[in-house]
């Protein structure tokens, strides 16, 4: 069915609106997978913070031009999903994962800041440790070197306080 022109000029808003932000997207051949499959792999994306659609080849070229993305223009070819995310490690997270769930998509290309990332990459990038997990081992360096030395800081007044505790124990047992 095609579309009129206005629902094509809000496929190309919406789209442009989703890559506007986004460092990361993926593009996966979906052939095979029924709507109840696609529409679990749209909740799982949606769920992580990635936007999942699927795109008329001819238009998700045209929005992709000037982008990042323009290096996937190639790869739109056959019945492909559109996945992006601000967060590179989420949507390789999201896609790996439902392809390795669901033999019938299969990722074909992907684009990282402007450069062209293989299937090969996609899968290292979505075995990293997400950006919560990140954020909190760099909060918990951080905080390390102080948590040290306070805690260092504070043995000395412990210690004396055990010490004259000691001392008044020892006096008590006389």
């Amino acid at each position: 069915m095609s579309l009129s022109v206005d629902q094509k000029k809000a496929v190309v808003s919406e789209v442009t609106e989703a890559i506007a932000s986004a460092q990361a997207g993926i593009l996966a051949e979906y052939r095979g997978l029924n709507v109840a499959q696609i529409t679990a792999l749209r909740t799982e994306a949606r769920n992580a913070g990635v936007w999942v659609r699927v795109v008329k080849n001819n238009l998700a070229k045209l929005v992709i031009q000037g982008s990042d993305f323009e290096c996937l223009t190639d790869h739109f070819t056959g019945p492909v999903i559109f996945s992006a995310s601000a967060d590179p490690v989420s949507v390789a997270k999201v896609m790996a994962a439902f392809a390795k769930d669901n033999e019938k998509l299969k990722i074909t290309a992907g684009a990282m800041n402007g450069f062209l990332i293989d299937c090969a990459m996609i899968q290292r990038l979505s075995k990293l440790p997400g950006r919560e997990r990140l954020i909190a081992r760099l909060i918990g360096t951080i905080q390390a070197p102080i948590q040290k030395l306070v805690s260092t800081l504070n043995e000395v007044p412990s210690k004396c306080v055990r010490t004259l505790c000691a001392v008044a124990e020892a006096k008590k047992a006389v």
